[in-house]
């Protein structure tokens, strides 16, 4: 998501292109100062606190936070004898944390000998974003990962007119829907609840989690005897900056026809999320 991930300029399937003489790399880092105050606790502990954070941006992953060792809980900070190696980056050494009469293993690591045009690295250490217990930029917990200052929401009212079917039934049908433009996605397009079909939406246990809109609920979508498993979505309780998506819902193109004005709208490529991993957690 951000500058590079997905359809964003540095990630792997990129909207648009650079108009340049010299094709870009396939794969880019870049490095730039959070700008603000980040901590990160465990056990009751602030392992780590910085007014001087790097954001690493590197192709086909989430923004990774890098604190200055120095801003670390160095007594408590151990090397591990784990070792695995980055691509650009070179050897990464992992490192455990001896807190009180608790160890947890293997939860940061850092690149002590990158390449010359990387030194700036050296000095930083990373943590596995779901071993922590919390991660905050200044007294505001952030979830998922680290926010990405290229990422964008911005939802826009609309007039125009979008009709969902399935099977050729209409199950929803408005002319005041929301247009969110999201970086890296295709746009998507929600619809006030009243008006989907009063029957048209039945509970569906999924659910997923966005660091931008919050913990998506779910619904099955039917219509007489077909059913289009979690076809359809909304967050009933948006994080501020996305408020008013609340009371709306959207379907999935993929599985409910959904004309607007009149032109179907077709599923997008490269829109796929991925969960989990050290530098993350997208778990609802």
């Amino acid at each position: 998501m951000g500058l590079a991930w997905q359809r964003a300029p540095f990630g792997e399937s990129p909207a648009g292109r650079f108009l340049t003489e010299q094709p870009l790399p396939e794969r880019v880092l870049y490095a730039e100062p959070a700008g603000r105050r980040m901590r990160v606790e465990l056990a009751g502990r602030v392992v780590a606190l910085s007014d001087q954070v790097t954001l690493l941006h590197e192709t086909g992953r989430y923004p990774v936070a890098y604190f200055p060792a120095a801003d670390v809980a160095a007594n408590g900070l151990r090397p591990s004898r784990r070792r695995t190696r980055h691509r650009e980056l070179g050897e990464t050494v992992w490192w455990s944390l001896h807190l009180g009469d608790r160890i947890f293993d293997d939860v940061a690591w850092s690149h002590p000998s990158p390449p010359a045009h990387a030194a700036p690295m050296a000095s930083l250490v990373a943590f596995v974003w779901d071993a922590m217990d919390a991660f905050y930029e200044e007294d505001e917990p952030i979830l998922g990962h680290p926010a990405d200052p290229y990422h964008r929401v911005d939802i826009r009212a609309s007039s125009r007119h979008l009709v969902a079917f399935v099977s050729g039934e209409t199950v929803a049908d408005t002319r005041a829907p929301l247009a969110v433009f999201e970086t890296g996605f295709a746009p998507r397009w929600y619809v006030p609840r009243g008006d989907v079909a009063a029957t048209a939406l039945e509970e569906d246990p999924r659910r997923t989690f966005c660091p931008y809109k919050g913990v998506a609920e779910y619904f099955d979508v039917v219509a007489g005897e077909r059913r289009a498993p979690a076809g359809a979505w909304s967050y009933p309780a948006a994080l501020p900056e996305s408020t008013r998506l609340a009371g709306y819902v959207s379907f999935d193109p993929e599985q409910v026809e959904v004309r607007l004005d009149g032109e179907r709208l077709l599923a997008a490529a490269h829109q796929e999320v991925v969960a989990t991993g050290t530098d993350r957690d997208l778990t609802a």
